[in-house]
C-alpha cells in the first residue's frame, strides 16, 4: 500500500511544522492528507477530521477564507453522512462571515440554502424557521432563486404534493443545473412525502 508510508510521511512532517509555530504550512499538509482519504481510501471521517484541523490551523493564522474553504468540504460530508446539525452550524457560521464582504456575500445565498435543506430533511417547521431567519439576516437572500425554490419545496411538502415539488426542482435545474450533492439532499426531503411511490425517488 503506497499510500500509507505516504501519509506517515506527511503526519510527521505537519508535526514538525506545528511544533515550529508554522501553522500555514501544516494546515496545507492537513489538507493533502484529507484529499488522499478524500479520493484515494475513500475515508470520509477521516477525511472529515484532517480538513478541521486545517481550518483550526487557518484560523489561528487568520486566513478566514482558507478555513471557510475547509469548513465547507467538512459541512458537505457531514450533510452526506447524515450529521444535518454539524453541517447546519458550518453553513451559518460561513454565510454570516460572507454576507457582509462586498466580494463574497453573492455566495452567501448558497449556505443559507444548503443549511435550509439541512433543516429540511430532519424537520419542515425548522426549515421554516430557519427561511426566516435567514431572510431577516440577509435580505438580498429572499429575491434569491434558491430562496423562492425553498418556498415552493415547503409548499408542495406542506401538501404532500409529489409532483408540485418535482417541478420545482425541475425549473430550478433548468436554469442552475443542480450538482451531486443537491440532488442527495432534495431527493431524501422527497422522500419523506408520503405517496411518494417513485422507488428510489427522482427528481426529473
Amino acid at each position: 500500500m503506497i499510500l500509507q508510508p505516504a501519509l506517515w510521511t506527511l503526519g510527521m512532517l505537519t508535526k514538525r511544522q506545528t511544533h515550529k509555530g508554522r501553522f500555514t504550512i501544516a494546515a496545507k499538509h492537513h489538507i493533502t492528507i484529507a484529499e488522499i482519504y478524500e479520493t484515494e481510501l475513500v475515508d470520509i471521517e477521516k477525511a472529515i477530521a484532517h480538513y478541521e484541523q486545517s481550518a483550526d490551523y487557518y484560523k489561528g493564522e487568520e486566513s478566514n477564507s482558507s478555513a471557510n474553504k475547509c469548513l465547507l468540504k467538512v459541512a458537505a460530508y457531514a450533510a452526506q453522512l447524515e450529521q444535518y446539525q454539524k453541517a447546519i452550524e458550518i453553513y451559518e457560521q460561513v454565510g454570516a462571515n460572507t454576507m457582509d464582504n462586498p466580494l463574497l456575500k453573492y455566495s452567501a445565498k448558497d449556505y443559507f440554502f444548503k443549511a435550509a435543506l439541512c433543516h429540511f430533511i430532519v424537520d419542515e417547521l425548522n426549515a421554516k424557521l430557519a427561511l426566516e431567519k435567514y431572510e431577516e439576516m440577509f435580505p438580498a437572500f429572499t429575491d434569491s432563486r434558491e430562496c423562492k425554490l425553498l418556498k415552493k419545496l415547503l409548499e408542495a411538502h406542506e401538501e404532500q404534493n409529489s409532483e408540485a415539488y418535482t417541478e420545482a426542482v425541475k425549473e430550478f435545474d433548468s436554469i442552475s443545473r443542480l450538482d451531486q450533492w443537491l440532488t442527495t439532499m432534495l431527493l431524501r426531503i422527497k422522500k419523506s412525502i408520503q405517496g411518494d411511490g417513485e422507488g428510489d425517488g427522482d427528481l426529473k
